[in-house]
């Protein structure tokens, strides 16, 4: 029964690191994307269905300095 126990444990073990490092990959792919995404600016055009006047959003984003 211990024996079974620690086999048990050490297979739990072995999918928690494996999850964990599945979870740094996303985390790097996301981080990739939102860099990518923040050095181009971002337009958006919302027209207002009341007025009808047209509303030009621009977001430029300033990547963080690594180095």
């Amino acid at each position: 029964m211990a024996n079974e126990e620690k086999l048990d444990l050490e297979h739990l073990k072995k999918r928690l690191d494996m999850l964990d490092e599945r979870l740094d990959n996303v985390d790097s792919v996301l981080t990739a994307v939102a860099e990518r995404i923040m050095k181009q600016p971002i337009h958006i055009q919302v027209t207002c269905p009341h007025c009808g006047k047209t509303i030009e959003i621009s977001l430029v984003g300033n990547p963080k300095f690594t180095g």
